[in-house]
């Protein structure tokens, strides 16, 4: 588009300095005559040296008006070409980046490594639990964004939650404890296959005390490993037990304080839906619908959850109380609660927190605890899949790249 465009310019540059030149009496009309198809169009554009020959014939002898807007449109069409060529060489350059971020991410050997496929919603803080490991190891996976009303894309599945992570296209996993468990337990313990690592999650049904049948997952805070694997995973005593309660904690506990935050009053709702639907699957009917009926529903619903989880008034305290029990669990002496890398403690509760960025529940809590710090950390380290190097993949000294830094500082403003 923009070649096109800067060709144009210089086409109607070429047209105006003919025009001016065989239009103009005496000399010029000799010269017209003289030079006859040398100032023809074609000669403009047929060659360098003629099209040199004609704009210094041009300048010298052409009126005042049509030289300097031909000189105009010659200058527009240089500018345009100029950044053409810079757009051009701009992309080659981001595309060689991905495709080098590209070798580095994933499993060292690709082929052996299963596909992986993320079916999800955007904004669900359980699908970004799953994204967060995802991105920290580095691992390469397609996401399939449902839509939340009609959810089509998942009609396949008995299973109607999200996320629902599909390996190699044949093996469903359901819950984003028991995705990260199967994978981190996958990645450790190279010598277990799919199949075996899968039976040590087993699915059961029951009927909770309201009449709704309820699934859940056994073992999905436990990583299936023997015992020397284990002992590299967790080198210090105590340290599985701490992850495995924190984990639980964010799902039993944090999770359940988002809804009454971002939906603390109707305009943070209607903010709130806002980005649902700009970062959610939805046709435009359903996005306004979704974005105002929406609103108003968890509006209304969030104040139940509030009430439901003996919440406070002023529901940002329990949120605020929450973050800074997590900061101080961490303590002084650690970057996270991992030690000097996340575990899966970490990444679940980033995950979890992460969903409320761009919102003002996300900025206060920012502004009235101590997290900036550690938020700050978990972020560069799962832009920069800083968990590949426990694979031997990246350097854990890689940096932010300035464009990643800059709209992360937008949002969450500089570290402590």
């Amino acid at each position: 588009m923009a070649t096109a465009i800067a060709r144009s310019f210089v086409k109607v540059g070429c047209a105006i300095m003919n025009s001016a030149l065989l239009c103009r009496p005496g000399k010029s009309v000799q010269l017209s005559e003289n030079a006859g198809s040398h100032l023809s169009r074609r000669s403009y554009c047929g060659g360098w040296a003629r099209f040199r020959a004609g704009l210094l014939c041009y300048l010298r002898r052409g009126s005042g008006g049509s030289r300097m807007m031909g000189c105009a449109f010659l200058f527009g069409g240089g500018v345009g070409l100029y950044h053409t060529v810079k757009f051009y060489w701009v992309q080659q350059r981001h595309l060689a980046q991905e495709q080098s971020k590209a070798h580095t991410k994933g499993d060292p050997s690709p082929s052996a490594f299963p596909s992986l496929t993320l079916y999800q919603y955007q904004t669900c803080p359980f699908c970004s639990k799953v994204r967060a490991f995802l991105d920290y190891h580095g691992l390469d996976y397609q996401v399939v964004e449902v839509n939340p009303v009609m959810r089509r894309e998942i009609k396949w599945s008995t299973y109607r939650k999200v996320p629902i992570l599909m390996v190699n296209g044949n093996l469903q996993l359901n819950d984003s404890s028991v995705i990260i468990s199967f994978l981190k337990t996958y990645l450790v313990s190279k010598g277990s296959s799919l199949s075996e690592i899968l039976r040590c999650y087993p699915e059961m049904k029951f009927v909770n005390d309201k009449g709704k049948e309820v699934t859940e997952y056994n073992n999905k805070y436990w990583l299936m490993l023997s015992e020397v694997d284990t002992a590299a995973v967790y080198p210090h005593k105590g340290m599985q037990k701490e992850e495995m309660k924190w984990r639980q904690w964010a799902d039993d506990w944090l999770v359940h304080l988002i809804s009454p935050n971002v939906y603390r009053s109707t305009g943070e709702a209607l903010a709130s839906f806002d980005y649902i639907v700009r970062e959610g699957k939805f046709g435009i009917v359903e996005g306004v619908f979704a974005k105002y009926v929406g609103a108003a529903a968890m509006f209304i619903i969030a104040k139940r959850l509030k009430s439901r989880h003996n919440l406070q008034d002023d529901v940002r305290q329990d949120l605020y109380k929450a973050v800074n029990d997590w900061v101080a669990a961490i303590g002084k002496k650690r970057k996270f609660m991992g030690g000097e890398r996340p575990n899966l403690a970490d990444l679940a509760v980033f995950g979890v927190l992460r969903v409320m960025e761009g919102l003002e529940a996300f900025d206060d809590m920012m502004a009235n605890t101590k997290v900036k710090s550690w938020y700050h950390r978990m972020d560069v380290v799962t832009l920069n899949y800083h968990g590949c190097s426990q694979l031997s993949r990246v350097s854990p000294t890689d940096v932010p790249s300035p464009l990643q830094w800059e709209k992360r500082l937008k949002v969450t403003g500089p570290p402590n």
